[in-house]
C-alpha cells in the first residue's frame, strides 16, 4: 500500500515536471514572437527542427538541416495561414546560433547544433501547438490586410465610407507598422491630386524606429506611432531630427512628423523649431476628405501593397 502511494506520487511529480518544461518551452517561443519584426522566424524554425525531431528522433543538427526544417516549416505554414504575409524571410546560417539565447540549440561543433532536452520531450506538444499560435500572432499583427489582396474586397469597403474609415481607424491603432503604412496610404493619395510624389523608402536611425517619406518637392514626413506630451519629449524628438536631417532643411521646415498625437503647447513649441506636425485624427480627417470611392480603393490598394512589400514571404 505504501509503494503503491510513493508510485504514485513519483508519477504526479513527473506529469507536473514534464507540464512545467512544456510550459517553460512555450514561454520561450513567446518570447520568439514578441521579438519578431517583418517577419516570424525564430519560431518557424523551431517548428521545423521538433517537426524533424518527432519524425527522427536525432536532436543534433547540421546547418543544412536547419535550413530544411526551417524552409519545410515556412512552407507548411503559409498554408496553414493562406497568405505568405509576416512569414518566410532567408536562411541565414547564424539563426542556429541565435536560437541558442532561447535555451533552443546548444552549438556542439562548427555550424552544429544539439536540440535542448526540454524541448525534445515537449516536441510533440509544441509541434500541434505552434501553428495556430503562429497564426494569432501574424493576424495580431496585420489585422484584415490579407483580406484587401481582393480587389472585390477593396470595392465593397470604399464604397461605404463608414467602413473604410472604421478599417483605417483600427489598422493605424493596431501597432507601429499599420499606422506607418497607413499614414503613407493616405498622404500618398492626398498628394497625388497635387500632383506631388511620396516615397517610403528609408527607416530612420531613430531608438523607436519610424520611416521617413522622401517626396519630390523637398518635404519629408517622418512618420512614427508615438505621443508628444511635454516640451523634454520634444526635445528628445528634436535631437534625433538633428541626427537624421542636415540643418538646412530643418531650419527650412522640410521636414513634417506623422505622429499618434501631440499636445497643442508641445504642437506650438515645435512649430517655433520650424517642425510641423501631424497627427492621426487629421489623418483621419484627411480620409474623409477622399469622396471619390477610386480614391478610396486606392489608399486600400496602397496599404496591403506596401505590407506585401514589406512582409511577404522570401520562401516560395
Amino acid at each position: 500500500m505504501h509503494s503503491s502511494k510513493k508510485s504514485k506520487r513519483t508519477r504526479s511529480r513527473k506529469t507536473m515536471a514534464k507540464i512545467d518544461s512544456k510550459l517553460e518551452c512555450q514561454g520561450e517561443i513567446e518570447r520568439m514572437l514578441k521579438n519578431s519584426q517583418t517577419k516570424v522566424i525564430m519560431p518557424a524554425l523551431a517548428l521545423g527542427v521538433l517537426r524533424n525531431y518527432s519524425a527522427n528522433r536525432k536532436r543534433v543538427f547540421s546547418d543544412s538541416e536547419i535550413r530544411f526544417s526551417y524552409e519545410s516549416a515556412v512552407r507548411s505554414l503559409k498554408a496553414h495561414l493562406g497568405h505568405d504575409v509576416h512569414i518566410g524571410a532567408r536562411y541565414e546560417d547564424a539563426y542556429g546560433m541565435r536560437m541558442s539565447r532561447y535555451g533552443f540549440f546548444k552549438a556542439v561543433g562548427h555550424l552544429r547544433y544539439e536540440l535542448a532536452k526540454r524541448f525534445a520531450d515537449s516536441a510533440e506538444q509544441l509541434v500541434s501547438w505552434i501553428p495556430d499560435r503562429i497564426k494569432q500572432h501574424i493576424e495580431s499583427r496585420i489585422g484584415v490586410i490579407q483580406e484587401l489582396a481582393d480587389s472585390k474586397v477593396r470595392l465593397r469597403i470604399a464604397d461605404d465610407v463608414s467602413k473604410f474609415m472604421k478599417l483605417i481607424g483600427e489598422q493605424m491603432n493596431l501597432n507601429a507598422a499599420s499606422f506607418e503604412i497607413v499614414s503613407f496610404a493616405l498622404i500618398k493619395v492626398h498628394l497625388e491630386k497635387f500632383a506631388c510624389k511620396i516615397y517610403r523608402d528609408t527607416r530612420t536611425s531613430a531608438h523607436d524606429r519610424g520611416v521617413d517619406l522622401a517626396t519630390n518637392f523637398g518635404v519629408v514626413y517622418q512618420v512614427k506611432k508615438l505621443r508628444i506630451e511635454t516640451r523634454s519629449d520634444a526635445d528628445k524628438l528634436y535631437a534625433e531630427l538633428k541626427l537624421n536631417f542636415d540643418t538646412e532643411r530643418l531650419q527650412d521646415g522640410n521636414v513634417i512628423l506623422v505622429i499618434d498625437d501631440i499636445a497643442e503647447d508641445v504642437r506650438r513649441y515645435l512649430i517655433d523649431m520650424k517642425v510641423q506636425s501631424i497627427k492621426k485624427d487629421q489623418l483621419l480627417s484627411i480620409g474623409k476628405e477622399f469622396h471619390e470611392s477610386e480614391d478610396r480603393q486606392k489608399v486600400l490598394r496602397v496599404i496591403y501593397e506596401e505590407f506585401r512589400r514589406d512582409y511577404s514571404s522570401a520562401i516560395k
